[in-house]
């Protein structure tokens, strides 16, 4: 039987994929607490809907960036794809095509981003980017970007250095046979310090992450391309201001899916103080946690312009391939359909504050 959610995906996905890959996508960092707190402050979100309005005709589309999308849902950039179908990122390529959505596209993605930008030459993709101490090779990436038809650089700011994942340690957990990050393989042969492979990537990042990326770096990333810049990572009102004041054209309010900081808040209830700090200042997009059609409705009352989905669609992805990836989209889209005309909304634009009632800080609602 197909599955009826994003939930019972995620099932069918972990019968399918060998559980050291299914530990890899699912795991978070530590005790996972903020893995579970995403969810549950998304469900803590209570809607208070409209009645008696005609919504027998309704409208999800909305733009990102200046850019037409049908729906407000977007795919993270989630590396190594290929773990999950061997079609990888060239799959999410053109289901997010065919759904006339966008794709962001990881630095470390299993195909590299040309080739996934020929998957679908006519989608939506952004480039997401982690800063190298090597600047040579960051401003190579930024050129190929823009060489390759991406619309934005999105760039990681929550990640100096990587959390410490324990289902990886007990997996032990290195690349499949012929698992790689092929947007850095012009670069890596010389830099890994290992013929092992696990040891060789471990050791690349390690010694190639740029802990000591500031404020001074995104000034320094604008320069270098004409595309604008969303930061995702983001948290904190202060930093949201920030990087408003530094040129940020848009901000992801993230947690990195629980996989980097253990115990930081959850991105529900972080999203509304950073709309509070910066308005219409820069676009704002939320992800972490969202799993239905009703948490994107309440991410957009409370200000989000969309949201992105990661393990979601790679469940899709390990099931059926692009179709799989596709059905995930489609369920979801369907989903927010549902609850806006349940909510008396006709349009995204309709979507307000008003509509959501937040628990306090004591968790009541």
């Amino acid at each position: 039987m197909e599955p009826l959610n994003l939930d019972e995906y995620a099932k069918v996905a972990a019968e399918k994929l060998p559980p050291m890959v299914f530990d890899y996508f699912e795991g978070g960092s530590d005790d996972e607490l903020t893995i579970r707190e995403n969810r549950l402050a998304w469900q803590r979100i209570m809607l208070r809907p409209r009645v008696l309005i005609d919504v027998s005709q309704r409208d999800l589309s909305t733009s990102i960036l200046g850019q037409p999308v049908d729906f407000p849902i977007l795919t993270a950039p989630c590396g190594v794809n290929a773990m999950a179908h061997p079609d990888g990122e060239l799959a999410v390529a053109r289901a997010t095509t065919a759904m006339k959505t966008l794709q962001i596209v990881s630095t470390v993605a299993t195909y590299s981003l040309e080739d996934i930008a020929d998957a679908a030459p006519s989608g939506l993709r952004w480039f997401q980017l982690y800063c190298f101490r090597d600047r040579g090779l960051t401003r190579a990436l930024v050129d190929r970007a823009v060489a390759a038809g991406y619309s934005a650089l999105c760039l990681t700011v929550d990640t100096p250095i990587l959390g410490r994942r324990e289902r990886d340690f007990r997996n032990q957990f290195q690349f499949p046979l012929g698992i790689r990050w092929n947007n850095l393989v012009p670069y890596m042969n010389a830099k890994m310090g290992s013929d092992d492979e696990a040891t060789a990537l471990r050791n690349f990042v390690d010694n190639n992450w740029d802990a000591s990326t500031t404020w001074e770096t995104v000034d320094w990333l604008r320069q270098l391309s004409p595309l604008p810049l969303v930061l995702k990572g983001i948290l904190s009102p202060d930093d949201a201001r920030l990087a408003v004041a530094h040129g940020a054209q848009g901000i992801v309010v993230s947690n990195h899916g629980g996989r980097q900081l253990d115990g930081a808040i959850p991105t529900a209830a972080a999203l509304g103080e950073i709309v509070a700090a910066i308005g219409e200042m820069a676009e704002i997009y939320v992800d972490g946690g969202i799993r239905r059609g009703s948490d994107v409705l309440k991410a957009l009352a409370l200000g989000a312009r969309a949201v992105l989905i990661g393990r979601p669609y790679l469940w899709g992805l390990a099931i059926d391939g692009q179709a799989g990836v596709r059905r995930v989209l489609e369920l979801l889209k369907a989903e927010l359909d549902l609850c806006m005309a349940l909510s008396g909304l006709r349009t995204i634009q309709e979507i307000h504050r008003n509509l959501v009632i937040c628990p306090d800080r004591s968790g009541k609602a």
